[in-house]
């Protein structure tokens, strides 16, 4: 159990460790961690798509159904873990200890509900989400043992969000980390060797996701955390709801635009057959790959910016930002550079019998590889203002990518380019977000230099990077 010496020698570490270290610290785990689900993700459609083309094109349909349930997961999850490491920052642990608990039990709640009219609606639901009369059967199959494991998903999210949040990201790691390897090792056992079909690969995720869940429940029981999570800690009171909402909403409508983006995709892409929904199904899982690093990195950041924003250490947030901010587009142009050049090789992985996937798949992985370092702007400035509370900016950040500037154009080029219109339209949404997310950044980084240059106060010699009575 943490003591109050635990809680400042925490609070010291996050307040006055050089930044480099803090946070490739702090990042090392979480980009392990989200390498690992990727990489669980990829296992997934690998072992789905040689059950063949169509077993592909529904774990693409059911994919919009689990962001669903993410972006549940997400909105608590950040929007608690937000508020746990400003509330960390200020020394309000008793209220930290509240937001950790209202988020854990509203999320199994909220996953009740996603859980009960899926099921009972599943066949509409997997028409709307994109199925074609091929992918149906196999979509119906995979999501209704995804539906049962909706409460257990939801409530491992806030978790792993939680344990982060107060700078606790190994204890993440291993949890959502065992729980995916887990599912690597029986996507083969049930898809195969018990012959369960697409059914298998469901059950294995759900079975696996349960996994994380205990793992991460146990660092709780035993108290290895700073926060806890006790039934007696959850508050119905609205100013902790609202605090927790607000923080986290950016992530509910990044979550779930991309579920709508997905359901828009599906659909565009089932105009030019079965190949084209596997292939964009393939692009979009892989391409996750690529964005789990620069997301881990930034996941490493956000409590770094939320416990010295609630410090009032503005100088090292800054510090901390644009180093973020110059690591990750360096580290992403590389590694986009080395997918761009392998693209065929990658989408034959998955579907290495159908040159038709492999055509469609490599021409858009290599478009969307083209922009996405610059996205390293918005992913790190979206977190920025989450993590300290800015949740109209970072609503904002959160809602372009996939919405505003995805939407229009997924539901527009298809018409005026045809197959093409649908491979470019996420690089071309990607580029439109870097260029509106600077007009959102750039007017609170001046505020920020403003308010170092006229009120910095070092606290001490040792530390002189470090600032307070900043006045906003």
């Amino acid at each position: 159990m943490f003591t109050a010496t635990d809680t400042r020698r925490q609070f010291d570490l996050m307040t006055k460790t050089p930044i480099p270290r803090l946070i490739v610290s702090l990042a090392g785990p979480t980009i392990v961690g989200m390498l690992i689900t990727a990489g669980y993700n990829l296992a997934d459609t690998y072992f789905v798509g040689q059950l063949g083309t169509s077993a592909t094109g529904a774990v693409g349909v059911v994919f919009s159904l689990m962001a669903i349930i993410q972006a549940v997961g997400f909105t608590l999850g950040m929007g608690s873990g937000g508020a746990i490491s400003r509330f960390l920052g200020e020394k309000r642990n008793t209220q930290a200890e509240q937001a950790a608990s209202t988020a854990f039990f509203s999320a199994i709640a909220v996953g009740f509900v996603i859980m009960v009219p899926g099921l009972i609606f599943r066949h509409g639901l997997m028409r709307l989400l994109g199925a074609t009369d091929t992918i149906l059967p196999y979509a119906q199959n995979y999501a209704q043992f995804i539906l049962f494991g909706a409460p257990i998903m939801c409530a491992t999210f806030v978790m792993n969000n939680d344990l982060r949040a107060e700078g606790k990201a190994f204890f993440s790691m291993i949890g959502i980390s065992a729980g995916c390897i887990l599912n690597v090792a029986l996507d083969p056992l049930l898809i195969f060797t018990f012959h369960l079909g697409i059914a298998g690969a469901a059950l294995a995720t759900v079975i696996s996701q349960s996994f994380s869940f205990l793992i991460l429940a146990f660092h709780y029981i035993r108290r290895r955390t700073i926060v806890g999570i006790n039934i007696r800690s959850f508050t119905y009171r609205w100013s902790m709801h609202r605090e927790i909402l607000k923080t986290g909403m950016p992530s509910f409508f990044r979550q779930g635009l991309a579920s709508v983006a997905t359901i828009a995709l599906n659909v565009a892409a089932a105009m030019y057959g079965d190949a084209a929904v596997a292939a964009m199904s393939v692009v979009g899982r892989s391409f996750f790959f690529l964005l789990a690093i620069m997301i881990g990195f930034g996941q490493g950041f956000q409590p770094v910016a939320g416990y010295n924003y609630g410090a009032k250490c503005y100088a090292r947030l800054k510090q901390a930002y644009w180093f973020c901010v110059r690591t990750g587009f360096f580290g992403m142009l590389i590694l986009c550079a080395l997918a761009f050049w392998f693209a065929p090789e990658i989408m034959a992985l998955f579907r290495r019998d159908d040159p038709e996937v492999i055509a469609i798949g490599a021409l858009a992985f290599r478009a969307q590889c083209a922009v996405m370092p610059f996205q390293t702007l918005v992913i790190i400035s979206n977190m920025l203002f989450q993590s300290i509370g800015k949740a109209k900016q970072a609503t904002w950040l959160a809602v372009l990518r996939q919405g505003l500037c995805f939407l229009p154009i997924i539901l527009t080029f298809p018409t005026m380019f045809g197959l093409r219109g649908v491979q470019i339209s996420q690089p071309v949404a990607d580029c439109l977000t870097v260029v509106i997310a600077l007009f959102i950044t750039v007017p609170f980084l001046r505020r920020l230099n403003k308010a170092i240059r006229s009120n910095t106060i070092p606290k001490s010699e040792e530390n002189p990077d470090t600032t307070e009575n900043i006045e906003w």
